[in-house]
């Protein structure tokens, strides 16, 4: 079975149709690993679509928020006004889909899925010292995660943990062999707000069983996405961040 592997969509539309169009043909589910709302314009224009096309999706911190499911208290003020706006607009349908998704890890035939790691939800990893003290939870050989908006992640050996480097800014994308004794946490990156330097949208496609996947990035109607923000009212940091990939 092949996937496209997607995370942190944020309510960018012009985003996932443009990761939807590269990789049109490649794929024949698709795995989310959370995220579908916050920062964006359009959530329910993601949500209407990821009901009908996502095979397997768990909830991030955004998704949760956004459905009442936690509080706002440690989101920062950008991040608690986008999502109050996204809570009012979901039509009542979405804000329930939001509140059924569940919480990662989950098991798939070939690997698992979790948002922030596999230990919490909302654990940020970053670095080889974050994968470190949760290295004993990585279950499988290979798992997909999100939360960071930073495409690569991480393999472990029985002697250390080592990063995956995203694709350089020249590059449209790289395929990373798999090693067959090896451990891989996997980042696809952010389809809707990436923060590792490169503003295109992010993803991973991935056949199960096999020993290779691959890291995409694609430009996107960054400007559209930027437009629809300031239609709504948003902060303009929101649009502004998206320019540079931050």
């Amino acid at each position: 079975m092949r996937c496209l592997i997607l995370s942190d969509i944020h309510g960018n539309w012009q985003a996932l149709q443009a990761v939807l169009k590269d990789a049109e043909g490649q794929y024949d589910q698709i795995i989310c690993c959370g995220d579908l709302v916050g920062y964006g314009a359009d959530p329910n224009k993601v949500l209407d679509w990821a009901k009908e096309h996502i095979t397997h999706v768990i909830r991030g911190n955004h998704d949760k928020a956004c459905s009442g499911l936690d509080s706002l208290e440690w989101f920062n003020p950008i991040a608690r006004i986008s999502a109050l706006w996204t809570m009012e607009i979901l039509t009542p349908e979405n804000k329930q889909y939001l509140k059924d998704l569940p919480q990662g890890p989950i098991a798939l035939d070939y690997f698992r899925i979790f948002h922030g790691s596999p230990a919490d939800e909302d654990e940020y990893l970053t670095s080889p010292q974050d994968v470190m003290p949760i290295r004993f939870y990585v279950e499988g050989n290979i798992s997909f995660f999100g939360h960071t908006h930073m495409q690569g992640g991480f393999f472990l050996t029985h002697k250390n943990i080592q990063r995956i480097p995203r694709p350089s800014l020249e590059s449209d994308g790289h395929e990373l062999e798999l090693e067959e004794n090896f451990r891989y946490l996997i980042n696809p990156g952010s389809v809707g707000q990436p923060r590792d330097g490169d503003p295109r949208a992010a993803y991973v496609l991935y056949e199960e069983g096999k020993p290779r996947l691959t890291y995409r990035r694609v430009e996107y109607d960054i400007a559209g996405a930027q437009a629809r923000i300031r239609e709504e009212g948003l902060p303009d940091a929101l649009a502004n961040r998206l320019a540079i990939g931050a």
